[in-house]
């Protein structure tokens, strides 16, 4: 790990001097992780695919103003801030897409290591993929935001606050309201979901 960190080091340093091929490399080690955040906030695949390239465009151009820390971090708020602009100016719910939420696309997504499903595995994987994606673009843009940050890529709460430019009682506020819709639109849906998702009986 601390050999990953320092060749990371060494590659921000050959891109801020201009070396595009080094920020190539930082792209490639990148970009599963930044498309599976600007997926689960545009909701659907053109969006999260012009919005995690504009995330790479823009870090470029702000390289020189990356003073150091979490590279990984640094990427992930210019992603979330990209989406939120792109959603601002939308003006338009996410419900609008969901006639263009990807099937089987979904899987395009960085994979999640496991055993291979069977087809009917799969077939459930798709379902439980589909009602969590439409249940997170129910939620307003605040609150999908804080929760694609903390529950799906795993962020502190003050990191999700630093993320957002928001105070940490405001994005908790967000998050449990979140939480809370969450779970309702999936108890709705849940004869859509394997039985081991489910909440209730």
């Amino acid at each position: 790990m601390p050999e990953l960190l320092s060749d990371e080091n060494q590659l921000i340093a050959k891109a801020k001097r201009g070396d595009v091929e080094a920020f190539n490399m930082l792209v490639l080690r990148y970009q599963n992780y930044i498309y599976s955040i600007t997926y689960r906030i545009m909701g659907e695949a053109d969006g999260a695919a012009d919005s995690a390239q504009d995330t790479f465009l823009t870090a470029y151009r702000k390289l020189t103003s990356f003073r150091g820390g979490n590279f990984k971090a640094w990427l992930a708020r210019i992603a979330t801030n990209t989406c939120y602009d792109e959603l601002r100016k939308q003006k338009r719910r996410p419900q609008d897409y969901l006639e263009e939420m990807p099937g089987s696309d979904m899987y395009d997504e960085p994979p999640v290591a496991a055993d291979i499903p069977n087809p009917e595995q799969e077939a459930q994987r798709a379902d439980l993929n589909r009602a969590l994606q439409d249940c997170i673009n129910g939620l307003s843009t605040d609150q999908r935001m804080v929760l694609v940050l903390s529950d799906v890529q795993g962020f502190s709460y003050q990191e999700v606050a630093a993320q957002v430019g928001a105070e940490l009682g405001t994005v908790k506020s967000r998050l449990s309201r979140a939480r809370l819709a969450m779970r309702r639109c999936l108890q709705a849906v849940e004869e859509l979901l394997p039985s081991e998702y489910r909440l209730s009986e």
